[in-house]
C-alpha cells in the first residue's frame, strides 16, 4: 500500500515537472521568435533564451 502511495506521488511529481519544462520551452520559443522577427542576431537569442542555435534558425 505504501510502494504504491508513494509510486502515485512520483509520478504525479513527475508529471507536474514535465508540463513546467515544456512550458518553459514553449515560452523561450515564443521569445526567441519575437526578438528574430525584431532583427536580433541569433547569437544574442541564444544568450538569452538558452535555445540551441538549430531550434532558433528553424524559427
Amino acid at each position: 500500500m505504501y510502494d504504491s502511495s508513494l509510486k502515485y506521488k512520483w509520478d504525479n511529481k513527475n508529471v507536474l515537472e514535465y508540463a513546467e519544462a515544456k512550458a518553459r520551452h514553449e515560452e523561450a520559443l515564443s521569445i526567441a521568435s519575437e526578438m528574430k522577427k525584431d532583427g536580433l542576431p541569433i547569437a544574442q537569442i541564444v544568450k538569452f533564451t538558452k535555445l540551441p542555435i538549430e531550434e532558433i534558425e528553424k524559427l
